[in-house]
């Protein structure tokens, strides 16, 4: 870095530290950004003070390459744009060229989910604890419905909690689940889940007080239902013994699952839209990521072009 680069954010230092109080750290990061930015512009053979717009976006650019993440991108615009008001101000500059430079873009984080192998794991392990014939068998044949259920329908586990006692009654392979807004919509049953759900009710009706239950989960709680805390409790104890993650393994971790595996499998995004109870199919957008992987998939694999291709390679 030249002496007079490291003059200008010596002055712009100065100046924070007197009229703005910034604290020893802010400086330092500040410093310590400025300094990277003057590195990168002597490599374009630009001085810190004279760089136009299009030096600043290649210089965001660069960062984006070296893999920082846009937080971190963010945070250095932002020091680049103090510095430049600074020297504009100073009357050092006649413009400010961050004044129409677009700040990176937060990549919107993927959900966490689980394989299906993973499922398929937590779904045995269900089932065959629910074999066990020992005094904390209804307990265990709550769970493997609710893990049944849940993977089953995508429900949010707010819903599958408080799920009304008459779904036992009700025939065909699909629920009624009320929903967000109160609105209801309709989720299939897998055979399995059906099972479950059978072998479930019977060891209920057995229960003292259960039976008389408006709900398909009794519980002594404030709502009359089983808490969402303790199935997500139970969930990751039974991923533990599965051999799985705790960290991993949640409700909604299980929600997301339903959703990454269907459109892995071929079902529509509006489909899942309405299975999810998403009112908006932005927010089931997030999944796209499972489409654009099977898309690319398909392309690679069926596109005759695509084959020869890997003829000429």
């Amino acid at each position: 870095m030249s002496s007079f680069a490291h003059a200008r954010i010596e002055a712009f230092l100065e100046m924070m530290s007197a009229e703005r109080g910034a604290a020893a750290n802010t400086l330092a990061s500040y410093e310590r950004d400025l300094d990277d930015l003057s590195d990168f512009l002597s490599g374009r053979s630009v001085s810190i003070d004279s760089a136009m717009r299009e030096d600043l976006s290649a210089y965001l650019v660069d960062l984006n390459r070296r893999g920082f993440q846009a937080t971190s991108q963010a945070r250095r615009l932002s020091a680049m744009r103090q510095f430049y008001k600074f020297l504009y101000a100073e009357g050092l500059r006649t413009d400010d060229p961050t004044a129409i430079l677009d700040a990176p873009k937060k990549a919107r984080s993927l959900p966490k989910t689980l394989s299906v192998s993973d499922v398929d794991r937590m779904l045995a392990l269900a089932e065959q604890e629910a074999e066990a014939d020992e005094p904390d068998r209804f307990i265990r044949l709550r769970r493997l419905l609710l893990v049944e259920l849940l993977y089953a329908t995508g429900m949010r586990v707010s819903e599958l909690v408080s799920l009304p006692a008459k779904v036992l009654s009700q025939e065909g392979r699909f629920l009624i689940v009320r929903g967000k807004g109160n609105k209801e919509r309709l989720v299939p049953l897998s055979r399995s889940a059906l099972n479950a759900m059978a072998r479930y009710a019977k060891a209920r009706a057995a229960i003292p007080g259960y039976e008389e239950s408006p709900w398909l989960f009794p519980a002594s709680s404030k709502e009359g239902y089983l808490a969402r805390q303790v199935f997500a409790r139970e969930l990751k104890y039974l991923a533990i013994r599965a051999g799985l993650s705790a960290a991993a393994v949640s409700p909604h971790v299980l929600r997301h699952a339903f959703a990454s595996h269907l459109l892995g499998n071929g079902a529509d995004l509006r489909v899942v839209q309405e299975l999810l109870g998403h009112s908006d199919i932005s927010t089931t957008q997030i999944y796209t990521h499972v489409l654009d992987e099977r898309l690319q998939e398909l392309v690679y694999t069926h596109h005759p072009l695509a084959k020869q291709g890997k003829n000429h390679d």
